[in-house]
């Protein structure tokens, strides 16, 4: 059982966020076959230290049978052809599947309501909520969808026993930044008069690991109280670069469409419209970071922001915060706690509540 991994980093191909077809995206190919599928390691390194490498990857053997057969799954590797509302709707249609999967595992009650004027889902534990304390999910979906707000939240809801607000916070390229975190920190202002800010978390993944860090500066610059507890699960604080591992990994791992970054274009620059990439907001590793809350870090070894998430994770160090922590899974693609049924989702999920939890006391 192996995977293929094939990186020419010289592609000329436009960038574009996560998981989001711009309109100047290559046209459709066919997908690599397996007659055409490379079967041996190769490597050759030119003079500006670009490589041209070819992996021949086995499935590694620590994980579960059930995440075995996930990466076993066949993907194409030929350019996305979808429109972006056809995305929102397969995002919408996914979002309801996943929530009666974790559900199953994890018993909640989900209310749509409004906090602030902003749409949010409000995810309760069987039996209410610990009393006093809350947690805002800023869900995934690269700014343009929501691949997150249920998934992200019945899990945690249920393990920690606390209410969860899931902000459907406005999204690109209609509502470029700030608009999204001008949202999250709305709802957290109104959450402020019923709550101390030592008993509300903030936490996400992906496009919502991103916005956790930037409305942790934005309230800083607003003079706000920090919340108790950040969850930065697989983002990333830099867009003025990518890093390191978008070269490698698309958004399923090894397999799929790979769109390596093109150098001086910035990251998703349909999220980040104007704004200079160096914002201190939009990019917190050019922010004060000092006196940060306890701040959980998750990715996974194949995972397109496992670069971006430890160099912001080093960020944090960097500037003093010593309560934070990092947690990497081996073999796993972005954000694959989405699938509730894997035993390494359950963990993932059991690692994230606990660290919640314990800091909201």
């Amino acid at each position: 059982m192996k995977q293929i991994l094939m990186v020419a980093m010289i592609l000329c191909l436009p960038a574009h966020g996560v998981g989001q077809r711009p309109a100047d995206a290559p046209a459709a190919r066919a997908a690599t076959s397996s007659s055409e599928a490379a079967t041996r390691d190769t490597s050759y390194i030119d003079a500006d230290g670009t490589a041209y490498i070819t992996r021949v990857v086995p499935v590694p053997p620590s994980l579960s049978p059930e995440a075995k057969h996930f990466l076993e799954r066949q993907l194409s590797d030929s350019p996305p052809s979808e429109t972006l509302a056809e995305r929102r709707h397969r995002n919408d249609v996914a979002q309801a599947e996943k929530s009666l999967v974790a559900r199953r595992f994890y018993p909640v009650d989900i209310a749509e309501s409004t906090v602030a004027g902003v749409p949010v889902r409000v995810v309760t534990p069987p039996g209410g909520s610990l009393a006093g304390r809350v947690l805002i999910n800023l869900h995934g979906g690269s700014f343009n969808a929501d691949s997150g707000s249920l998934s992200e939240s019945i899990p945690i809801a249920s393990l920690t026993g606390i209410k969860v607000v899931a902000v459907l916070y406005r999204l690109a390229p209609e509502h470029p930044f700030p608009a999204a975190v001008d949202d999250a920190v709305a709802v957290y202002r109104e959450l402020l008069k019923s709550y101390a800010p030592n008993h509300i978390g903030i936490y996400g993944t992906s496009a919502g690991a991103i916005l956790t860090g930037e409305v942790a500066v934005r309230l800083r610059q607003l003079g706000l109280a920090q919340p108790g507890v950040l969850g930065i699960f697989s983002g990333m604080g830099d867009f003025s670069r990518e890093g390191d591992s978008h070269s490698l990994f698309s958004l399923s791992g090894l397999g799929g469409f790979l769109q390596p970054p093109v150098p001086g274009v910035p990251h998703d620059p349909y999220y980040t419209g104007t704004t200079d990439p160096r914002n201190p907001v939009l990019s917190p590793v050019f922010a004060d970071l000092r006196g940060m809350p306890p701040t959980l870090f998750i990715t996974s070894e194949r995972d397109a922001l496992l670069s971006g998430t430890t160099i912001l994770h080093r960020a944090f160090l960097r500037a003093g915060n010593d309560n934070d922590e990092l947690v990497v899974f081996e073999g796993l693609p972005h954000a694959f706690w989405y699938e509730s049924e894997l035993p390494e989702s359950k963990e993932a999920d059991g690692i994230m509540a606990r660290f919640l939890a314990r800091h909201l006391q």
